[in-house]
């Protein structure tokens, strides 16, 4: 049977009689479902599913949809298999750890969530714009408390000339106004994510999303223009005119997950000067002919949007490298005599 909701990607992946649902929340290899007729449903894992995972992202994450058995007990049930999935929100756990966290999965759209206060920071924009096109989804930048801000239209165009190509949005927490424009951009059957740091209202909007209050919503502190986490955990709700939102934990740093070569979409204009440049392993630091350094002399980019392009490139190739070599060799390949350049 199929959901209206879900795509024939997905509808293509099931066999006649096979029971389908969608992983709304999970916890302690506990998860809860819904179904083509939107019954709940409490279900877990086979033991053999433990045995034969090899990684985190071989277990279901909130946005998959699965092929589940119904068990004679009422409302329970087993998930038998993960459907292929179209797109992975993922980030590094914090920590040294090099383990992926999911944080959702089979997402069309993310929300980049951010506030127009003290809490508006460029390059965090850019890390998260980053994650999201390394996901496989579309990014569209939200600006929150635009009754806050005095120069909306100013932080708009600055959020425009790093992130080329991105719809912007800014809308009033207090009123709504601007929330109905930004729904144009869910299509029916579409999933929709919000990230961002905590205290930037996104359960706010997720509330006016759904047009009911089902998150929980808490002022920010003055001083620092922070808030506490109101999500704790990750949740995935039907939208009143089709499609799905998921909300996640906001999050002070986002920890990069993926591969260096991900970081050329989230600065295309870098990427398509360096085809300029006069050495093809220009670094963009002194080299004669740097057309991204002429670039950023002529005003047309951001000495430190070039700053964080590389810090994010960095970032990704030491995640590689510790995956591949491990801590110890990544610290000698960076630092010691022999040391290996990062491009």
């Amino acid at each position: 049977m199929k959901d209206k909701q879900m795509s024939s990607f997905f509808a293509e992946q099931v066999t006649d009689g096979e029971k389908v649902g969608r992983v709304c929340s999970g916890t302690h290899g506990i998860y809860r479902l819904t179904t083509v007729s939107s019954e709940m449903l409490e279900a877990r894992l086979p033991g053999s599913f433990y045995y034969e995972a090899k990684e985190t992202r071989n277990f279901p994450a909130v946005g998959d949809w699965i092929v589940y058995e119904p068990l004679e007990q009422k409302g329970k049930a087993i998930i038998r298999r993960i459907l292929n999935r179209k797109s992975i929100l993922s980030r590094k756990k914090a920590g040294n750890t090099t383990e992926e966290q999911i944080m959702a999965a089979n997402v069309d759209i993310v929300f980049v969530v951010t506030a127009l206060t003290k809490e508006f920071n460029l390059r965090r924009l850019e890390r998260y714009i980053q994650q999201v096109y390394e996901s496989g989804a579309r990014p569209v930048i939200v600006c929150t408390k635009s009754d806050l801000c005095d120069d909306v239209e100013a932080k708009c165009l600055l959020i425009e000339s790093i992130a080329p190509g991105v719809s912007v949005y800014a809308i009033n927490n207090l009123t709504g106004e601007g929330v109905s424009d930004l729904r144009e951009e869910i299509s029916e059957g579409e999933t929709v994510s919000l990230i961002g740091s905590s205290g930037v209202g996104k359960s706010t909007l997720i509330n006016r999303l759904l047009q009911t209050s089902i998150q929980e919503t808490k002022q920010v502190r003055e001083k620092d223009d922070r808030g506490r986490h109101t999500t704790t955990h990750r949740e995935l709700f039907p939208l009143p005119d089709g499609g799905y939102v998921i909300d996640t934990p906001g999050m002070r740093e986002l920890q990069l997950w993926g591969d260096a070569d991900s970081v050329n979409e989230t600065f295309s204009e870098i990427e398509s000067l360096k085809e300029q440049c006069k050495f093809r392993d220009c670094q963009h630091d002194q080299e004669p002919g740097c057309a991204v350094q002429k670039a950023i002399k002529d005003g047309e980019i951001d000495e430190a949007r070039l700053k964080n392009y590389n810090k994010l490139k960095r970032e990704l190739v030491r995640l590689e490298w510790k995956e591949k070599y491990g801590q110890h060799k990544t610290n000698r390949m960076l630092h010691g005599p022999n040391k290996k350049k990062m491009s």
